[in-house]
């Protein structure tokens, strides 16, 4: 039984050989959310720090995503978080869907499913503390709702 166990290392080196396609789509500032909504400077901070890699076309790869089969998860997360809410394409989305996303915000950050415990993890500058959750679920209940507005 203990021949085959020459197969796991070797295994963990051949699936190194499937890369993860680390592209970024283009980014038009002028349908960034921040660009549009333009929120003040710290809640734009927080939400750079804690949303945009997995939500917006400005994915920053850490060195992680260059290791096999965490690079694939970490893909998969990327592709599914675009697919739900894009910031980068705030704009593609008309207003009752902006109004749902900007709600949905809210509750995710408030029940603290989002930034993701892995996530944070990893990026400890996305951790929020209590009170800039509150800030954040603030913004995206009320303050979002102004677009355009000028932030502080």
């Amino acid at each position: 039984m203990k021949k085959w166990l020459w197969a796991i290392p070797a295994l963990l080196i051949i699936i190194q050989l499937v890369r993860i396609d680390k592209n970024n789509p283009p980014a038009d500032p002028e349908n960034d959310y921040l660009s549009i909504v333009n929120p003040p400077s710290e809640t734009t901070q927080l939400i750079k720090a804690s949303c945009y890699d997995c939500h917006s076309n400005h994915t920053r790869y850490p060195w992680y995503s260059n290791v096999a089969p965490v690079s694939w998860l970490l893909r998969n997360h990327i592709v599914e978080g675009r697919k739900h809410l894009n910031f980068s394409e705030w704009a593609a989305y008309d207003a009752e869907k902006q109004a749902h996303k900007t709600e949905e915000c809210a509750e995710v950050i408030g029940e603290k499913e989002m930034p993701m415990k892995g996530y944070v993890w990893l990026h400890p500058e996305a951790r929020l503390s209590d009170a800039q959750r509150q800030q954040m679920m603030e913004w995206f209940s009320v303050g979002s709702k102004d677009e355009g507005r000028e932030g502080d």
